[in-house]
């Protein structure tokens, strides 16, 4: 019997399981870094150990001084989470020497799946449909577009698209680099790439005594950089005998390598809904989530009870209840290249509602740091059909606050209520095709309300506060003031597209701003704000944070920053400057790289490495390296001065890209 179980991992997947344990009397603990000294998962576990360090290959990712931490702290079990160490035998074999209990499945069945291309073999032996793999070397015009991949890992790290036949042996190598880095091993291998697929997968829980429960499918084609955005389950509009395919597929995978504990068998159905085999992820998946809304359970619980030797409660898992849709909230701005954001995430509240559920690491007052995946959250929705579950979560995601770092929220509104989604025309080219649109800004109406909403609440906290001596009160200035004659305005920047809109007003008599513009403010205070606009009353829940003003509403929230009336000089940055987008190490510069040299514009210059991704900084403009302040290993902060690039007449404008590590 499992008595104290240590969560080899961090943020969300730590406080979910600490959430079982609490349930089942298991003692929790938790292990982590120097960065994550006060996280939420630190502070709701009963034991911490700490590893000295902040990256992950320092702490995290030593399995050594995780087993240490479990035998130091009591434990008699370890759950592995997933990322970091989950897929890992060595570290799998090292708790089981320890006589630790290894929540997960058999050693033997991590290594078998460890390789892809060793997973590939197995499946072909057991029926499993796959892709035949393509010779690299051999390759052919016909053969294209080839996808590469990582033998070793996934998340979309070391995975590249070939279109060009020319530019696979430069992919091959890149892939390869970037594998090695993620995973200490570079092999790469190419297969054919699926145009307009999906991705499907089905969630199993075997119990090693022959029990197998395929727990029906998931759809998780919404990605970004090969990444799963939202998921669902059911996955929608499959036929049942595909469905039926990919059941079997799956049982077959488990019995193949003898599995135990939970698993997930990934596939990518094509337009034609043919399926084919992509891997097998010897642990819980992101989104096991959906699966257990819809089926009635907690695999966490699950795994624990197989992991102390029970079996499956029946032979036959339970009926699945309803459609079930997972959103994952990211500090990210999709708009620019998917930029990863760090800082203080001030407020995180979601609507008590019925059928939603948050997975989160984070409380309001946390920061979200440059050290590990930008993941915030992740937000469910279940109800009777998928259009209530699609909807409920929509709406969830749209009323709640989140003031911090610039989030991807708003993306996942609009993903949730764009027609090809809402039709269930799924693929995983949906964000290739509508990003753009996506992340367009506002209409000039929204904008002209946000606005008004922003300066409304910026004179209302600031009578407020000049009326109680600093803090919140009423919106009147006193008993005496002197009103301007003149109308008054204030600036301010929109968050994160970066325009800048000015507000005309006057201030009435009672305090409160009379805007300029026939609009009227029927109420404003520290905290709240209503506006009348043509015969339309909306309300305002709005929070000032310094010179950030968030402002919620129903329909919606938005982020401004208030402006200075006059620019510092100082400010000013040198046309060509290359400023780092986020704190990070510089890990390489591009060959020849030096004072003098002449650069193209949007050519790769220098690589960050932040938040598990790498991020290419290009030259702003075709010209002349003037001046050169990265190196590799060297620590920067956002905003840091890395080179200055003297154009030329041509100029392109800065910017800066990513890929995953």
């Amino acid at each position: 019997m499992i008595t104290a179980l240590l969560v080899a991992n961090r943020g969300e997947i730590a406080c979910r399981i600490f959430r079982t344990c609490r349930e089942l009397g298991i003692a929790t603990v938790a292990v982590y870094s120097d960065a994550d000294a006060g996280a939420l998962h630190v502070r709701e576990a009963d034991t911490a150990v700490r590893l000295p360090g902040a990256a992950p290959a320092d702490t995290y990712l030593r399995g050594d001084l995780v087993v240490a931490a479990a035998l130091a702290a009591g434990a008699d079990a370890v759950h592995p989470g997933y990322g970091f160490l989950s897929e890992n035998a060595g570290f799998a074999r090292a708790v089981r020497d320890a006589g630790l209990v290894w929540v997960g499945p058999p050693v033997e069945a991590v290594e078998l799946m460890a390789s892809k291309t060793r997973a590939k073999e197995l499946m072909a032996a057991a029926g499993v449909p796959l892709l035949a793999p393509v010779d690299p070397g051999s390759a052919t015009a016909a053969d294209l577009p080839l996808l590469l991949k990582a033998a070793a890992g996934g998340g979309g790290r070391g995975m590249r698209i070939v279109r060009e036949l020319g530019s696979l042996p430069a992919e091959l190598t890149a892939a390869s680099a970037e594998a090695a880095g993620a995973f200490g091993d570079g092999e790469v291998f190419a297969e054919p790439y699926v145009e307009r697929g999906r991705h499907v997968e089905v969630q199993i829980m075997a119990d090693g005594r022959g029990g197998v429960w395929a727990l029906g499918t998931r759809d998780c084609s919404l990605q970004r950089r090969h990444q799963k955005v939202v998921e669902e389950a059911p996955a929608p509009g499959l036929d049942d005998g595909l469905r039926r395919r990919l059941r079997d597929a799956a049982v077959a995978a488990s019995l193949a390598v003898g599995y135990r504990g939970a698993g997930t068998v990934e596939f990518l159905v094509s337009a034609g809904g043919s399926p084919y085999f992509l891997e097998m992820n010897t642990r819980l998946q992101v989104e096991h989530p959906v699966t257990e809304a819809v089926f009635g359970i907690d695999l966490v619980a699950l795994q624990l009870r197989i992991a102390e030797g029970g079996a499956l409660p029946s032979t036959e898992p339970p009926q699945p209840v309803g459609h079930a849709v997972e959103a994952r909230l990211y500090a990210e701005d999709p708009a620019r290249d998917w930029q990863p954001q760090t800082g203080a995430l001030l407020t995180l509240e979601l609507p008590d509602e019925p059928g939603i559920r948050l997975d989160t690491g984070y409380t309001g007052g946390d920061t979200v740091g440059v050290h590990y995946d930008p993941m915030i959250a992740k937000v469910i929705a279940h109800a009777p059909t998928r259009t209530e579950a699609v909807r409920l979560l929509a709406r969830a995601l749209e009323r709640a606050r989140i003031h911090g770092p610039v989030t991807n929220r708003e993306l996942l509104v609009r993903s949730l209520r764009h027609p090809d989604f809402v039709g269930g025309r799924l693929d995983t080219g949906f964000y290739d095709r509508h990003l753009a649109a996506l992340t367009a800004t506002g209409t000039p109406g929204e904008d002209a309300a946000r606005r008004l909403a922003a300066t409304a609440a910026a004179l209302a906290s600031a009578a407020g506060a000049a009326a109680s001596g600093g803090g919140a009160g009423t919106t009147r200035f006193g008993a005496w003031r002197n009103l301007p004659s003149q109308p008054q305005t204030r600036r301010y920047r929109a968050e994160p597209d970066g325009s800048e809109h000015e507000i005309t007003y006057r201030t009435g008599r009672d305090g409160t701003p009379v805007p300029c513009t026939g609009e009227r403010v029927l109420a404003a205070g520290p905290g709240a704000v209503t506006l009348e606009t043509g015969g339309v009353t909306r309300h305002h829940r709005v929070t000032v944070h310094g010179t950030r003003v968030h402002v919620d509403t129903a329909a919606g929230a938005y982020t401004f920053t208030a402006l200075p009336r006059f620019t510092d000089p100082g400010d000013r940055t040198e046309p060509g400057s290359l400023l780092a987008p986020m704190p990070g190490t510089v890990v390489r510069l591009a060959d020849g790289l030096a004072p003098g040299a002449a650069v193209e514009a949007g050519q790769p210059l220098i690589w960050l490495e932040a938040m598990k991704m790498e991020h290419r900084v290009l030259a702003p403009a075709s010209g002349t390296l003037t001046a050169l302040h990265a190196a590799p290993g060297l620590q920067v902060e956002v905003g840091a001065l890395l080179a200055v690039v003297q154009d030329s007449p041509a100029e392109a404008p800065a910017h800066q890209e990513e890929t995953t590590r």
